[in-house]
């Protein structure tokens, strides 16, 4: 949705009547009721309410916190990079432990901000807050808190802020899942020429290592309709690439009442003219079809890259881990994806250390590693997550053991990696530029179709635009190169 239409739509609300019951209109009526007190607050102060969302974890989140800024910028605050504003949110991330200790850590910080701006509002939104045992914790020690909600309601943030700024309580809305999808609410992207664009919400495929499932509920899917019309509006709006998200995209429409494959949806988002390309995550192996395969072959707007997690190349721990595939299956899944796409860029995350895992085993995740030759792998040391069954599994491994495995597994990664990185040198490839680098501003920064970075001379006119690039040398996991023509 653009701001003129924003301001239509806002401009038939009576704000001081009856709020409608229907969505998204009940959100209208109460931003122009924040807008009301936001400007309010701010007459009273003499200068712009100013607000900071930090966020936690993954692109879904990322995505999420773009909704929200939306909404604050919408309602008058005015965005500020550290922490100190009037209005601190937290989108929190919960998959591993320490991430919690994290968040506790900083609201620390942020109460004795708080005593010294009593105006100041701090609210904690994401997966962290839909553990009921986290929201006691927050009752009970940090009730300087104003606002709590979860991941199923983030729709109602102007809602939920007009609560914040009337009451003088903790304001807590938490829903344990939902089916709703609230469409046509405003977001601000992080840059005009990329978004990201969520398809779907929830996962259903409780990894026995994973809280996901307990935090953002089962799998419910956009109808096409909607996203196709999102991704419209974003191109009139000069974006020409856009990532589509879910935890899972390969089951993509099973819940809709007319179900439609992933594969099938990637079709329909390729008719969109103006759009150039389309990136996607996360693929489950156990879901990716060879329909999809098909597809990704044939596509011209699909980039050339896949993020296909293996977590664990021994059959035996993908089964305790409930991947529901094993290692030979994966190792075939690749090998039709490389005959189909010969120059598609794989990379992958892996968890070293999972309960039970033997040398035997780990050396499995290696065989995997040296056949599959991914580009990169985000690598991480099993770490227990209360609330899920790998928690309490009996054989948890060592420290020592689990480092020295990681330590080598990274080694090999990345030696693999920085030979897979250089296997285009010397050929022009096209680049989308995103930035200015930030170390040397004679350079821009892009990325090519596989997701790898190029560092190339330029000048910031060239940001949002898709140039031809000479890649001179590669230099580990980046390129520096040549702008051609």
């Amino acid at each position: 949705m653009n701001q003129e239409n924003l301001e239509e739509i806002l401009g038939n609300i009576d704000a001081g009547g009856e709020a409608p019951a229907k969505e998204p209109d009940r959100q209208y009526y109460f931003m122009k009721k924040a807008r009301a007190l936001v400007k309010e607050k701010s007459e009273a102060l003499g200068r712009p309410l100013t607000f900071c969302v930090n966020t936690f974890g993954c692109q879904m989140n990322a995505r999420d916190s773009e909704k929200l800024v939306g909404v604050l910028e919408n309602i008058g605050y005015v965005e500020k990079q550290d922490e100190d504003a009037d209005f601190v949110i937290f989108n929190t991330c919960t998959v591993r432990e320490n991430a919690n200790h994290r968040v506790y850590g900083r609201l620390g910080q942020l109460h004795a901000r708080k005593k010294k701006n009593p105006h100041m509002m701090i609210a904690l939104c994401g997966c962290m807050m839909q553990e009921a045992h986290v929201v006691e914790k927050l009752k009970k020690s940090y009730s300087f808190v104003n606002l709590i909600f979860g991941t199923h309601n983030i729709y109602k943030f102007s809602e939920l802020i007009v609560s914040a700024l009337t009451s003088d309580r903790m304001v807590i809305d938490i829903w344990k899942d939902t089916d709703k999808i609230v469409e046509d609410l405003p977001a601000e992207r992080k840059y005009s020429f990329k978004s990201g664009v969520n398809i779907m919400f929830g996962c259903n495929n409780f990894c026995s290592y994973c809280i996901v499932p307990y935090v953002r509920g089962r799998e419910r899917s956009r109808s096409p309709k909607d996203i196709v019309r999102e991704i419209e509006q974003l191109v009139a709006d000069g974006v020409v690439e856009v990532m589509l998200l879910g935890q899972n995209v390969n089951s993509y429409g099973r819940n809709l009442e007319e179900p439609m494959t992933f594969a099938q949806l990637l079709q329909e988002i390729e008719k969109i003219e103006g759009l150039r390309r389309i990136r996607f995550m996360t693929s489950h192996p156990k879901d990716l079809s060879d329909e999809l395969i098909e597809v990704m072959k044939n596509s011209k707007k699909i980039c050339r890259h896949l993020h296909l997690p293996l977590q664990s190349g021994s059959s035996r721990i993908l089964k305790l881990m409930n991947r529901r595939y094993d290692k030979e299956q994966y190792l075939a899944l690749v090998e039709k994806i490389r005959a189909a796409v010969p120059d598609i860029s794989l990379t992958t995350d892996i968890i070293v250390g999972f309960p039970g895992e033997t040398e035997e085993d780990f050396l499995e995740t290696m065989d995997v590693v040296e056949k599959v030759r991914y580009d990169s792998a985000f690598t991480f040391i099993y770490s227990k997550r209360t609330g899920t069954p790998a928690a309490v599994m009996e054989d948890q491994i060592p420290e020592e053991v689990i480092k020295d495995r990681f330590d080598r597994l990274l080694v090999r990664v990345q030696a693999i990696g920085r030979e897979m990185s250089a296997r285009d040198t010397g050929t022009v490839q096209e680049v989308l530029v995103e930035e200015q680098n930030e170390h040397d501003k004679t350079l821009m920064t892009g990325r090519l179709s596989n997701n790898i970075l190029v560092h190339f001379p330029g000048d910031s006119s060239l940001i949002g635009s898709l140039v031809r690039v000479r890649l001179d040398e590669c230099r580990g996991f980046y390129y520096m190169g040549t702008k051609v023509g």
